[in-house]
């Protein structure tokens, strides 16, 4: 049973030592808002995803919850999350709630354990996402048109090749792991997102 879950214990408790949760900030230093440039957009659009602990598990873990015709979720689960992005520059995110967002985004987690489970509906993964969406849209509020739509698209990228994999590889994962393993990593999911929500409530 151990030896099954063995690929989705690794790389959960491996994030889980080596990572926190990801705040809104562009990666490899780019500028903030205003300053960024299209080309930068694209890129930052890209890792972002990739780059933020939370988000990374939050996607990965699709490929566990055991959806019917999974590839079929990818273009709901890319529209809310965008348009949760594009919600973010209609109505910013006051700063006094940044830490509350960030500790429900960390939660999504827990609701995602609980949904490879089975103790929630599938459908919650899509307002899920576009509450991760929200968070990611912060990085660009006040950026000129041209790297906001250069952002997105880079979202749209990252996220839709990531989305693209793990429905891909989803039925022969679960069939791999199994049901005992399948419940593991639910609790290995359940764990790092309560341990991200505790890091970020508790000082």
């Amino acid at each position: 049973m151990i030896r099954r879950a063995g690929p989705c214990l690794g790389l959960s408790l491996l994030s889980l030592l080596a990572a926190t949760p990801a705040l809104a900030h562009h990666p490899f230093g780019m500028p903030e808002g205003s300053g960024i440039t299209a080309w930068q957009g694209v890129i930052s659009g890209i890792g972002h995803p990739l780059l933020g602990p939370d988000h990374l598990l939050f996607l990965l873990a699709i490929a566990l919850v055991g959806l019917r015709q999974p590839r079929r979720w990818v273009l709901p689960l890319l529209a809310l999350g965008l348009g949760g992005s594009l919600v973010s520059q209609l109505v910013p995110l006051p700063s006094a709630l940044e830490t509350a967002a960030e500790a429900c985004v960390s939660l999504t987690l827990v609701l995602e354990g609980l949904v490879i489970l089975g103790r929630l509906p599938v459908w919650l993964l899509l307002p899920a996402i576009s509450l991760h969406g929200y968070l990611l849209g912060g990085a660009v509020i006040g950026a000129e048109p041209a790297p906001l739509f250069a952002y997105g698209l880079g979202l749209l990228i990252g996220q839709g090749v990531l989305l693209l994999a793990v429905t891909g590889v989803s039925s022969r994962l679960l069939e791999g792991v199994g049901r005992n393993g399948r419940q593991i990593a639910a609790g290995v999911w359940i764990g790092i997102g309560a341990a991200f929500t505790w890091s970020l409530l508790v000082p």
